[in-house]
């Protein structure tokens, strides 16, 4: 095809934007996998046991529910379930990536380990289906690797600098972030009609809800609001 050079020039600005996300969100969210890692220090675990909750639950808020109950002197049975109730969002993220994620149950259930907050971000901020799966993939890993790099070095390094991430105010860079890659979807009307009721309940139910649910419950308001269609 002739149009083929400007194509793909327009492939390599896409696919740089998204790798500039990618990097973005991940280089934001490896302090707090550093602060996991002084959690697990500080509350006795081995460096195997924090690396193997980096790598095999590979969940933010999952792991720190799931370590503070732990480091706190609770049961197993509680850890799993903070976690899990924390990760009851990610069935919403597989609703939202599968059409871009379809292939072999092999190849989904590999790359469903990387359904995370970041890599639906990244994904679902792109317009076709190809860079959808290109920004989850890139989010995901991203993500992954710096996640498990950076808890090793908060265990091993930072074991004892517990209060680093709130002292220098790092902990506001994952909104930060995240309002970032919200910003292009607010210009839609329903799409801020949906931000406004998710962001009503979770503040509705902060004061009587459990940690971390007023987040899961936020995703109600797909069910609340119905977008209008165009006759």
């Amino acid at each position: 095809m002739s149009d083929s050079p400007t194509a793909t020039a327009e492939d390599r600005a896409v696919r740089n934007r998204i790798l500039r996300q990618a990097g973005s969100i991940s280089l934001a969210v490896s302090p707090f996998a550093a602060a996991f890692g002084i959690i697990c220090a500080e509350a006795g675990f081995e460096l195997i046991e924090a690396i193997g909750f980096s790598a095999l639950v590979f969940g933010g808020s999952a792991q720190f529910a799931s370590a503070t109950v732990l480091a706190d002197g609770g049961a197993v049975a509680a850890a799993v379930t903070a976690g899990a109730l924390l990760n009851l969002r990610s069935l919403a993220f597989g609703v939202v990536m599968a059409p871009a994620l379809r292939g072999p149950i092999w190849w989904r259930a590999l790359v469903s380990q990387l359904m995370i907050d970041e890599s639906t971000a990244v994904g679902s901020g792109q317009t076709e289906l190809r860079w959808q799966r290109y920004g989850y993939l890139a989010g995901g890993l991203g993500v992954f690797v710096l996640w498990n790099i950076s808890t090793i070095l908060g265990y091993t390094v930072l074991g004892s600098a517990g209060d680093l991430v709130t002292t220098y105010g790092i902990d506001a860079t994952i909104p930060a972030s995240f309002i970032a890659l919200l910003w292009p979807k607010i210009h839609d009307p329903q799409q801020r009609i949906l931000m406004v009721l998710g962001a009503g309940i979770a503040i509705l139910g902060a004061p009587f809800l459990p940690a971390g649910v007023p987040i899961v419950a936020s995703a109600l308001a797909v069910l609340v609001f119905r977008p209008w269609r165009s006759e």
